[in-house]
Parts: structure tokens; sequence; C-alpha cells
């Protein structure tokens, strides 16, 4: 066997060096080398032939098998995961220090452990440690396995002894290759570790849990071909001073992308919504100026949650625009098309606007609700609590329709809403909806119907 040595390679320009150096002598980008593995090349005679071919098939002639999925036993974690877990999947969590990451899996393991073999491996905690977790949230620990270790060539050497059919490694920025001369948690370490658990769980079937640690920006640490090299990318969402978690799916091979599970962390560990509309709808006492209920979309889950906008006097002479849950710039944008096409100016007022209960609400059919709010407040003039709204509003002041329309038309009425203000593209075809639809088609409509 060829042995194995490490070079320094730049991630600017793909040059290697032997040695570290802080200027890549290729490109001259400062800090860019990072340690890599290399196995030296065998030599071969000219004309010598390297493989035999393989088969090559026509798309149509590949009959595609059905994925068996396994339940994890808890509902919104299989409804972000596509279905469940699938044989030979590697699954890669990221989220604040103290979201319920580890909480969350050992929580899924003790179940799933009643029915498949598991493996928890921990390259943080000690075994104490975790058992005083699932004592404290009333969890079985017979069938959970545990093994605190950091070298993923001891870590493999158990997982193939054990042959469990789930396996956590908890975290992946703890783990190191006896390969590599770097510490734990360099980029070199992370992909190249990641790279060997990846490879076992393929080749053996196992279902493959990865912790990763995120940057103060939220993103992943490591190298960004960490996410490329796994199947599925979930994030945890939320404020660790709130009670309430959001699982976002980011990347997934085996279901819908931007899928949501709602989770609320309480004493006995994070506990299921199966009704996060309900939850981010708790208004109570009369309607208030500057607030207006979204039927968002999140993946395939209708979701309805609150905005809110107050405007002040500005004494800046240039008024702040605050978003919390949206986007500062699409904010600035809308203000810009309510004065150019409903002649309402802002100009000198502070734009505040909130999505209540922690949401963040990225999409364009957020906009319709957002002016609503905003005019609303502007006006001191409450909308009322039975009111609905979704619409994607244009430069030119023209309303747009949005994807899933009907079925966010379905949740508002599920949840007793009388009127809804929707782009006019979005109105159903026939039947009775329901709740009384306000079509618009123009920003001017829209508020004309408010007053």
């Amino acid at each position: 066997m060829a042995k194995v040595k490490s070079v320094y390679t730049c991630n600017e320009c793909g040059a290697s060096s032997p040695k570290w150096v802080g200027q890549c002598p290729s490109c001259g980008a400062w800090n860019t080398l990072y340690e890599t593995t290399v196995a030296p090349a065998a030599h071969t005679r000219a004309g010598r032939q390297y493989g035999a071919p393989a088969a090559v098939h026509n798309l149509a002639e590949v009959s595609p098998e059905k994925i068996a999925r396994h339940p994890t036993g808890i509902s919104e974690l299989d409804r972000v995961l596509g279905g469940g877990l699938v044989s030979g999947s590697v699954v890669l969590i990221g989220g604040d220090p103290g979201i319920g990451k580890s909480t969350l899996l050992t929580q899924a393991m003790a179940t799933i452990g009643q029915s498949a073999k598991v493996l928890y491996v921990s390259g943080e905690e000690s075994s104490d440690q975790i058992a005083l977790r699932a004592q404290r949230l009333g969890l079985k620990g017979d069938r959970l396995r545990l093994l605190t270790e950091n070298q993923v060539e001891t870590i493999l050497a158990s997982a193939q002894s054990e042959q469990p059919q789930v396996m956590v490694v908890d975290s992946i920025q703890t783990i190191f290759t006896e390969i590599l001369q770097s510490a734990p948690g360099s980029v070199a370490q992370v992909r190249e570790s990641a790279a060997q658990l990846v490879r076992y769980a393929k080749q053996t079937g196992t279902a493959l849990f990865l912790v990763g640690h995120v940057t103060k920006e939220g993103t992943l640490a490591g190298p960004r071909v960490l996410e490329h090299m796994v199947d599925t990318v979930l994030y945890f969402e939320g404020d660790t001073g709130s009670a309430f978690r959001i699982i976002r799916a980011i990347k997934n091979r085996f279901g819908a992308v931007n899928e949501i599970g709602v989770f609320a962390m309480t004493e006995t560990g994070l506990r299921e919504v199966g009704n996060p509309s309900s939850m981010f709808l708790s208004r109570q006492g009369d309607a208030v100026p500057g607030s207006v209920v979204l039927a968002t979309q999140e993946g395939t889950r209708p979701l309805l949650v609150e905005v809110q906008a107050l405007v002040d006097q500005s004494p800046l002479s240039n008024p702040r625009r605050v978003c919390v849950g949206l986007d500062t710039n699409r904010l600035a944008m809308l203000l810009a098309v309510l004065h150019r096409h409903a002649g309402i100016a802002t100009y000198d007022q502070d734009v505040f606007v909130n999505v209540v209960g922690g949401v963040r609400v990225l999409e364009t059919a957020a906009d319709l609700a957002i002016l609503a709010a905003t005019v609303s407040s502007l006006r001191n003039r409450p909308l009322g609590k039975d009111l609905v709204a979704f619409g994607e509003v244009g430069l030119a002041g023209e309303v747009r329709p949005v994807q899933r329309g009907q079925e966010r038309i379905r949740e508002a009425a599920k949840l007793g809403f009388k009127r809804a203000l929707v782009p006019a593209a979005n109105m159903p075809k026939k039947g009775d909806a329901g709740i009384e639809l306000l079509p618009v088609r123009r920003l001017t409509e829209a508020l004309e119907m408010l007053k």
C-alpha cells in the first residue's frame, strides 16, 4: 500500500506546497493553504489499461427502487428528513450552542434504539454527562450504546464491531484522524474525518448523523465541501432565550428543501408542535394597529404568522429601517413603492417590522402583509383580527401571485379567519374557499380595501 503523505493546498487556486507558507506562491493569496493528504500515484507503463470499462445504461432503462424510510419516532424530524431516515444517508445538523442539537438526537436515538441498533459517539461530552441528560429527559437508555472517542479510526473500528443501523457523531469538529498532524477542528481534519465517516456510511448502509458547529455568522463551521459531502443539511434556528425551536432543511437529497419542523423546549426535552400556526397566532384582546397575519409557506407546510409594524416620527435625518425575521433591504424597497404608487411617504418616519415568534420569513409573499401592517400603524387604524394577507408587490405597484396560494387560503379558513387579501391570480377557479376573498391587482386596490 502506498504511503500517504500530507501537502498544503491553496483553496483559491489549487496549487500545492510541501510545507505551509503564509502566502500562496502561485496566486499570492494570504492564509489560504490548508493541509491535505495525497497518495503517490502508481507508476504504469505506457499503454497499460487501468481498469475494465463499466456498464453504461440509458436513463429510460433504469427503474428506481422505492426508498425505504425508517421513522425516528419524532414526527417533526421525520417531516424535515422527507419522511424518515434512509439507510446509508448522512445528515449534518448545525445550530448555535445550547439550541438543542444533542437533546434532539438523544431523544431520537433513545426512540430508534427500541427497534434498531444505534450508536451515539460523543467527542465533547463524557458518558456521565449524556446519562444525566437522558435521566433529565426521562429516556430509556437500555438500548442506546455510547462511545466517547475523538479519533476517527477508533470510531470506525468500534462501529465495525457494533454494526449499528444508526450512528451519531457529536460533533465533527472534535474528531481527528492520525493521518494528519493538524489540530482537531481545522479544515483538513474536518474534511478528512468526515470523508472517512461518509465512506463508512455508504459502504455499510448505516444512517449517520453529524453534528456541526456554527460560526458567529450562523453558518456551518469548517470547509464548504462538508455540506456537499452529506445528503441532508439541517439548521436549528431560534433564540436560546425563547422556548421555540425551528429545524429547517437547507439541502435534502431525499425530500423537499426549506421544510421545517417546530419544537418547544421544555423541562423534559424538545416537544413537537403539531400546529405551529396556532402557536404563532396567540394574540389576545382587541385588534391593534400595525398587526397583520401573513400566510407564508415553509416547504410543503402552510404557516400563519403575525407581522407587526411600528411607524413613528423620526428625530434623525436618516430614519431607521429595522427588520426582525425579514429582509431589511426589501423593506426599504417596499417603502419606496408605497410612496411612488400610493402616495404614502415614510421618509421622515422610523419603520420597525417584526415577525412574532422568532420565525424568519424570506419569501416575497410577505410583501403585501408588510405594507398593510405599515399603513395600519401609520394611520393608527387596526385592520381586524379576522384578516389574513399574502402576495408579492412589484416595483410597478402590481400585486403578483405566489406559489401554493390555495393551500395558504385553506390553512387560513381552517384556523377561523373570515377575510383574505390575496392576489387576483391566486383566486380559486371553482368551489367555495370557506373564507371571504378580497382579490387585488394593484397596491392601491389593496389599500382602498383596508380603509
